[in-house]
């Protein structure tokens, strides 16, 4: 199990009820940004002018809501507001927003089906997620006319391993199946193995949200890749049944 740590608990107690023995090793580290920049304090102070809020992640949610409520105690009527997956939408809907999104297609793709995002022209749109990352939201919903501003609340980061560590949690031992939440999470276990380390992590069963991240994984000399429907627990879990066999 390999999201941030403090974020994978619960996909652990589903994975030991259903006869697994979960081995965490976070992919990815999530750092907050202490406080809005001068340019950051702009769009929490415009609010009200946005047609659409879209929060990308539920670390999107946690540490861009805190910064909202900050300027915001009680948020501006006329917004809608949008979260990627399901999970995302149940933690934004805790602050009393009606919440749009994309059912089973947890995706920047999924988002943009939306009836509601299709007609934009003009219209202000803000996206909040981590530094950087893909663009493809911005650009597909600037092609359609809106004006879209980024309001980034943290950043991602590797996560800090001793040598060998992250080898040994994960390709020293009777480990089968690796749980990858995202492309980015992939990029980073390349980054930290050596190529040894990778040859044996290869011997894994790799399960991935979606085709695009199974692109990335087989592109990146892995085989043996399970794609999930997207990054929940259930779908992680359901594409995890085979592997009883």
């Amino acid at each position: 199990v390999t999201r941030p740590e403090g974020q994978a608990l619960e996909l652990g107690e589903r994975l030991t009820a259903q006869g697994f023995l979960p081995v965490y090793a976070p992919l990815m580290a999530i750092e907050a940004f202490p406080e809005p920049s001068n340019a950051q304090r702009q769009l929490l102070l415009e609010l009200c002018h946005f047609e659409h809020v879209i929060f990308v992640s539920r670390n999107a949610i946690r540490h861009g809501m805190a910064w909202i409520e900050d300027f915001w105690p009680q948020l501006p009527a006329g917004i809608h507001w949008y979260a990627v997956g399901s999970s995302s939408a149940a933690a934004l809907s805790a602050y009393g927003v009606k919440v749009l999104q994309p059912g089973s297609d947890m995706t920047s793709e999924g988002l943009l089906a939306l009836p509601e995002l299709s007609e934009v022209g003009d219209q202000r749109v803000l996206i909040v997620k981590g530094e950087g990352g893909r663009q493809h939201l911005r650009e597909s919903l600037q092609a359609r006319g809106a004006r879209v501003e980024e309001l980034e609340v943290y950043r991602r980061a590797l996560p800090n391993y001793m040598p060998g560590e992250l080898s040994e949690r994960i390709g020293g031992g009777p480990v089968r199946a690796v749980l990858l939440s995202s492309g980015e999470a992939l990029d980073n276990m390349v980054s930290l193995l050596d190529t040894a380390e990778l040859e044996r992590v290869r011997e894994c069963v790799l399960v991935v949200p979606g085709a695009r991240v199974a692109a990335a994984a087989a592109s990146a000399g892995f085989d043996r890749v399970v794609a999930a429907d997207n990054a929940t627990d259930e779908a992680m879990l359901a594409a995890l049944s085979g592997l009883r066999d």
